[in-house]
């Protein structure tokens, strides 16, 4: 139970903090990136020995496809993941009623400027760079796990900060989930990118990092 939970906590404190400084701390790029970024290195480094901290629907199908997570465990990590997405995004409702900001603003993901195709590509693209720097920094022969979570934090701020200006990056549907729901509108009735496009860009990772190694012992 309680690397369900760790889960649950790591992926609240992801859309918590990450989302938060988009919308209540009004963020520029760098500090948008480095709030998801810092939030997954500090999370994986408190709960990652509890659970794998995985925070990430779309790294828990990698880590399913390479047996590193049992099927069963899995399915509940995503539903943990989903779970802590909501809740952080309906406690950030509350703060931004309080500051009478938009009512419509939970930074969600959108692509408002490039086609469903194009955004569909760029988020299996920057999901697959990022599940792949997971799977080789956690392997057993290749990976260092001291250093892990710093590597893991670094390269989602970095993809975050490109990706922002095209759809938000994403990078991880339980992310994208708790905002869509909260703000509606074409967040959420473009939110089939944020939930297809990140999977299939774990496939490829899952695929690639056996190829390269991630899973020798």
């Amino acid at each position: 139970m309680r690397k369900y939970f760790a889960e649950f906590l790591g992926t609240f404190m992801l859309v918590f903090l990450g989302t938060g400084t988009v919308v209540i701390a009004g963020g520029d790029t760098l500090a948008i990136g480095l709030g998801f970024g810092l939030a997954i290195t500090i999370m994986a480094y408190a709960v990652g020995g509890v659970s794998g901290g995985q925070f990430n629907p779309a790294v828990t199908l990698a880590m399913m496809i390479n047996k590193r997570t049992s099927v069963k465990d899995g399915i509940i990590y995503w539903v943990s993941q989903f779970l802590g997405a909501i809740a952080a995004s309906g406690f950030l409702s509350i703060f931004i009623k309080a500051l009478d900001l938009p009512s419509d603003g939970f930074g969600q993901t959108d692509f408002p400027d490039i086609s469903a195709g194009t955004a569909f590509l760029f988020e299996a693209v920057i999901t697959f760079l990022f599940i792949f720097v997971i799977l080789m920094v956690t392997s057993k022969k290749y990976g260092n796990s001291t250093m892990a979570p710093v590597a893991i934090g670094l390269v989602l701020s970095f993809l975050i900060i490109v990706a922002l200006n095209l759809t938000g990056g994403s990078l991880n549907p339980a992310r994208s989930f708790g905002p869509a729901i909260f703000a509606g509108g074409s967040a959420l009735s473009h939110y089939w990118v944020y939930l297809c496009a990140p999977l299939v860009g774990a496939v490829v990772a899952a695929i690639c990092g056996k190829l390269m190694g991630s899973e020798e012992e």
